[in-house]
């Protein structure tokens, strides 16, 4: 659907090269076939690879734009679906082909999941590459399982960052981004760290030290003939590529560390403010409750953000930029991840307070009151225990919601997380990271919907989440 609806003419509309290259029709040509090719729009043979292609059937064929070669090409497009083009100056040729809808999405499923293995490398200047998977201590990280013939050379690795034990076997391949990002795969522009590189004195495994900002743990393969002078001296053999280092937290690590702080404060607020309303039900705590609650969902989001915004910068001194102080300071977090709690909390107020109003008149209730319990003892140790059971399922559903819902806030206070991502890349027609981002979302969404079950099977030992329901 986001391929169909986003016009291939806005795909360049913001594309700096694109403009650059308008005096240069024979590039421009190459530029916007390979990046509608990257995209998935069309496949694409370029003049060299279609005379590459079809020389290994017709002998003599050259890439001349004469009447003969044009023929056989003409012929060889027929039969094989594709449409013959030339450039604009040189005349050279090259073929286009539409790849359906549906073809796409497949494509997109199918290579998905990209799973690393010893046959992974196909290196013809290295014949007689090891093919093995062994777990030992490597001179560089120390215990990991390290692979022969895998693209990544450590395959499970340990240290001291979250979650301690990290693989490079599965990978997700949701591909490449344009315009925006350009070149770059779009997991990494999700999930790699944002800012400046984080340089430092680094010991390589050649025994080489240097400053650099270089993450070994990233190491990948390298054809022996482009393997460079340098990376010759710094490592030992072909896995000589590596991701960079970082001073700040990619943009999923920021969005998520906002939003599950901002839940467990809407939820602290929460809470507490609808057992109060609930058991005082009708009194003055009620009635002030209710009037306030009514209040913040009646102010407008953007109304009510720019309003806590102005409190915390003028009254607290707290930045009201997120680039002001940037991800290494925890005041960036504070307005944000407050403003995205408070956005919250009104919802659950009234909807925990209804439940415990509900449970009230249960039998339970009634039976705790014959038997000489307090109001404050029926609502902390029955009804609340009771309401715990929706509060535990809808908690990682919320999280959810504060990651993908905090597009407005990040958007405000320029935080470079997930949430502003979207709309930017909506805005650059970037349609990889659209369908990556919405794909994300959609999947961690159903995800916590399981999650939210599973949590009030725990909770509550009377739930079975056996066959049938029962």
């Amino acid at each position: 659907m986001i391929y169909t609806l986003v016009p291939r003419r806005n795909v360049f509309k913001d594309d700096i090269n694109y403009g650059k290259l308008k005096g240069k029709p024979d590039e421009l040509a190459n530029y916007e076939n390979t990046a509608f090719s990257k995209m998935g729009y069309i496949e694409y043979l370029s003049s060299k690879e279609l005379i590459d292609t079809v020389s290994q059937d017709h002998e003599g064929l050259t890439g001349e734009p004469t009447a003969e070669n044009k023929a056989i090409l003409q012929e060889w497009a027929d039969t094989n679906g594709w449409e013959l083009h030339q450039l604009p100056i040189s005349k050279a040729f090259y073929t286009t082909k539409d790849i359906p809808l549906p073809t796409r999405v497949f494509r997109f499923y199918a290579n998905m999941i990209q799973i690393d293995h010893p046959w992974k490398v196909n290196d013809p200047s290295n014949p007689d590459l090891e093919r093995s998977l062994r777990f030992e201590k490597d001179e560089t990280i120390g215990w990991a399982l390290v692979g022969s013939g895998t693209q990544f050379k450590y395959q499970v690795y340990f240290n001291k960052q979250f979650p301690y034990i990290h693989q490079n076997i599965v990978h997700l391949n949701l591909g490449v981004s344009y315009p925006t990002f350009a070149g770059q795969d779009v997991m990494k522009v999700i999930t790699g760290g944002q800012g400046k590189t984080d340089s430092r004195e680094l010991t390589f495994p050649t025994g080489v030290t240097a400053k650099s900002a270089a993450n070994l743990y990233s190491r990948q393969y390298q054809a022996t003939e482009k393997l460079s002078s340098q990376e010759k001296k710094l490592f030992n053999d072909n896995y000589a590529i590596t991701d960079n280092i970082y001073q700040d937290p990619s943009m999923i690590g920021i969005s998520f560390r906002m939003g599950v702080i901002a839940v467990l404060l809407a939820y602290g607020i929460g809470i507490p403010f609808a057992m109060l309303m609930a058991r005082y039900k009708g009194r003055f705590p009620d009635k002030l409750g209710i009037g306030l609650v009514t209040v913040l969902i009646s102010v407008p989001s953007l109304a009510f953000i720019y309003f806590f915004r102005f409190l915390g910068s003028n009254w607290f001194g707290l930045p009201d930029s997120f680039p002001t102080f940037g991800a290494g300071d925890i005041r960036s977090y504070v307005l944000p991840t407050v403003i995205l709690g408070l956005l919250s909390v009104s919802n659950i107020i009234i909807w925990i307070r209804r439940y415990m109003i509900d449970q009230q008149s249960a039998d339970y209730v009634k039976f705790a009151k014959a038997k000489g319990l307090n109001t404050r003892e029926i609502a902390r140790k029955h009804i609340f225990k009771n309401a715990a059971i929706p509060i535990a399922n809808q908690i990682p559903m919320s999280i959810i919601g504060a990651i993908t819902g905090a597009t407005i806030t990040e958007t405000v206070f320029a935080a470079p997380g997930m949430g502003k991502m979207l709309p930017d890349a909506i805005m650059a027609n970037n349609n990889p990271i659209v369908i990556a981002v919405v794909f994300i979302f959609t999947t961690v969404a159903v995800t916590s919907v399981l999650l939210g079950d599973l949590t009030m099977a725990m909770v509550d030992p009377r739930i079975n989440l056996a066959e049938r329901g029962e």
